[in-house]
């Protein structure tokens, strides 16, 4: 029996596919790989028959990504479980050294760690998460999804106890599961890059380029899902509302980051709708983003932005750092990275 089952959900990506299947099995010793075919009508299967050593499960039906990773889950043997997206690539040893730490915490039901990102054009950005929190992170998993699927080892067993992922909430259906897990099994995580992860882009067609969309669904899905988890209905009032403000901060700097990128790049259609959703859903956003937004360092930042793309990315670095909710301990250690 293998030690961990590397599950690889595909669609017409013959060209990247071969890539993740190298680099998940440079990533451990004793490693199964399940690559589910999601109705592919290219040269995907001709592909996937041409290499050895996978299992290679097609449907006939499209079942999207979490529809085809439980499709995976079900044809998988190992006491460990991994998702990977076929354009992202695990880093050499990654897997072992993963488990090795899961091992290490018993009580733990999944360990996570960094991605690198990687753009549409081969360009590399600093690892994200900046800070990897482990132990009981329920509450803070709830106020924005920090863990990249991919560099996710879970147990078998804590995927037993939960449930297969949601096939209803493409999209998020990942952040769904780790909330799941997390209200009942504390998390361990390792400070370190595991995958590359390549970024989605408006016109490219991986379900999370369509933020605007995905942002709508996870606020639906907070009220509607996560509110009625045992341990969220249990919790008073204040720890309720905080945890609801808390999302609503972290979406509304998001969506107010996508209006100011995409003016700046001529993008409007895209920009009014990313005004219209934070307006629609989560107006007072509005008031946190402005306040927050008026620091020095940022207003500089974007300022300089409208001068150069290299400038944008600057900016969008003192953005995401002002987004983590640092202390100012944290906030010193982390001056070298910007």
């Amino acid at each position: 029996m293998p030690n961990v089952s590397v599950i690889i959900a595909t669609r017409h990506r013959p060209d990247l596919l071969p890539k993740a299947i190298n680099s998940a099995r440079r990533a451990g010793r004793d490693v199964e790989i399940i690559v589910v075919d999601d109705a592919s009508s290219d040269e995907t299967v001709a592909v996937c028959k041409s290499i050895a050593d996978i299992k290679y499960v097609r449907v006939d039906r499209n079942q999207q990504v979490a529809g085809a990773r439980n499709i995976g889950l079900v044809a998988s043997s190992g006491d460990y479980i991994t998702f990977l997206d076929d354009d992202d690539l695990r880093l050499p040893g990654s897997l072992d050294e993963q488990i090795e730490a899961l091992e290490r915490t018993p009580d733990a039901a999944f360990v996570y760690g960094q991605a690198i990102p990687e753009t549409e054009n081969g360009e590399r950005g600093e690892p994200f998460p900046m800070l990897c929190p482990q132990g009981d992170i329920f509450w803070p998993l709830l106020a924005r999804n920090f863990i990249p699927c991919g560099s996710v080892v879970v147990r078998r067993s804590a995927l037993i106890a939960i449930g297969l992922l949601d096939d209803a909430i493409p999209g998020i259906d990942d952040w769904d599961l780790w909330v799941r897990v997390t209200e009942i099994f504390p998390t361990a995580a390792v400070q370190y890059p595991v995958i590359v992860w390549r970024q989605s882009f408006p016109d490219s067609v991986q379900g999370s380029s369509n933020t605007v969309d995905v942002i709508a669904k996870a606020s639906r899905h907070f009220r509607r899902a996560f509110t009625k988890l045992p341990r969220f209905a249990a919790a008073s009032r204040v720890q309720q509302r905080r945890a609801w403000q808390e999302f609503s901060k972290h979406v509304a700097e998001h969506l107010a980051w996508n209006i100011f990128s995409e003016l700046r790049q001529g993008g409007f259609s895209r920009a009014f709708r990313s005004a219209r959703t934070l307006w629609l859903l989560h107006p007072i956003g509005l008031w946190f983003v402005c306040r927050r937004w008026m620091n020095l360092r940022t207003v500089k930042a974007l300022i300089r932005s409208a001068a150069t793309q290299r400038d944008l990315a600057d900016a969008k670095t003192n953005f995401k750092k002002l987004r983590s909710n640092l202390d100012e301990d944290e906030d010193r250690s982390l001056q070298k990275s910007f």
